[in-house]
């Protein structure tokens, strides 16, 4: 029996964990040394440990024989195709999804090399996790793969957008924190968003791509405070606030430059950042956009009002933690979807009655948005039309 039973719902947010090594294979082979070669790897010692555990764990039929039963207990690399691609299907099978956008864990925020002088390795790194993601997502028309565009050389970018997108990518992500050397806005990065807008698949904004708390607010004097998974690598309760800082950020820019209305079909999307910030976000935009319109020409060329233009092409998904019924009662009822964030610890093991709970004062119409319409408006022609409203899932 599924664990979503009666009803279409659409997955914004579910992972790889990838395996140690898990970029070789797609890596331009002139580059890979250089690759292993940097800190940020060197770091990861226990990947190769963790990946042995796990390889070792799906391959005992006895830990096998509980996978139905564990589809939401059993999370990372214990999860049924958490990192087999064969098995993800019958995860899919299980969780009672029409479909999921599927995105990386172990290549969030590209290795720190959008911020490195190695723009060659940087591009060679997300074509790479692009090759990973589409090839590990081909098992499965109800996988969409997400791939990874790096901002910081125009002429780069727009190579990367175009070969992730011939690969089969259903969406690109890019990062909220800004590019060194020129804003996200800039114009040159057109090519960027006119590729997706052709091409009928939304931008994505996804939390690891933001700029992180800066850690002299951890030096408060008192001992350092653990995250849920008993280190100090995820967020806390204070390095959680500024996690929609970049993204609030970049799309106000993105707003106020004209992206949005250059690109009208084009839709965003901000996945694993919260949303609680969005109301206020929206009306912040709108008083904005009235205080500086006298003496801002491309405030007055805006097609509509902020907020409006937020509605009509920016999709967002709560945290399950999160209210979700007071920030679709206060931001509308185009703009908010349903994320498992699996099989990550932090979507926790039952996303749905949080959600449902949240959502119990609404009316059917908003809720069947936020699990199904707001995700098949998002992923435009990324999500066959066969895959939209399935029959088979729908309550009788």
């Amino acid at each position: 029996m599924p664990y979503a039973q009666d009803r279409i719902i659409h997955d914004a947010d579910s992972h790889l964990m990838e395996l140690d090594g898990c970029l070789d294979a797609y890596f331009d082979p002139k580059l890979l040394p250089r690759f292993h070669d940097l800190p940020y790897l060197k770091k990861k010692d226990g990947d190769r440990v963790w990946s042995n555990t796990a390889r070792a764990r799906h391959a005992d039929p006895a830990f096998r024989a509980g996978e139905d039963a564990n589809i939401m207990l059993r999370k990372n690399y214990e999860a049924l195709g958490s990192f087999l691609s064969a098995d993800r299907p019958r995860t899919l099978d299980l969780l009672g999804f029409a479909s999921q956008l599927v995105f990386t864990t172990y290549c969030l925020g590209n290795f720190g090399l959008d911020q490195s002088d190695d723009m060659a390795l940087c591009y060679a790194a997300a074509d790479a996790h692009n090759r990973m993601m589409t090839d590990f997502c081909s098992v499965d028309r109800r996988l969409l793969a997400t791939a990874y565009v790096p901002l910081e050389d125009f002429d780069r970018a727009a190579s990367c957008a175009r070969l992730a997108i011939e690969l089969g990518a259903k969406a690109l992500m890019v990062p909220s924190r800004p590019p060194r050397r020129h804003g996200p806005s800039h114009v040159r990065l057109d090519a960027v968003w006119a590729q997706a807008q052709e091409a009928g698949i939304p931008i994505l904004f996804h939390v690891g791509g933001e700029e992180k708390m800066a850690d002299v607010y951890n030096e408060n004097g008192l001992p350092r405070v653990k995250d849920f998974h008993g280190g100090e690598e995820n967020f806390n309760s204070v390095t959680y606030m500024p996690i929609p800082h970049s993204v609030m950020q970049t799309l106000a820019a993105l707003i106020f430059d004209g992206v949005f209305d250059r690109f009208p079909s084009l839709k965003f999307g901000a996945i694993e950042l919260g949303a609680s910030w969005l109301p206020g976000w929206m009306r912040n935009l709108d008083s904005a956009a009235g205080a500086f319109t006298k003496n801002e020409e491309r405030l007055r060329k805006l097609s509509a009002r902020p907020s409006d233009i937020v509605r009509r092409q920016l999709r967002v998904t709560p945290y399950p933690h999160e209210d979700a019924g007071w920030i679709v009662q206060n931001a509308g009822d185009e703009v908010c979807l349903f994320s498992s964030d699996f099989p990550h610890v932090e979507g926790g093991r039952n996303p749905l009655k949080r959600f449902d709970e949240s959502l119990r004062g609404l009316g059917a119409a908003a809720q069947e948005r936020f699990y199904a319409g707001n995700f098949i408006d998002l992923m435009g022609r990324g999500l066959a039309e066969d895959l939209r409203r399935p029959r088979h899932l729908a309550a009788a």
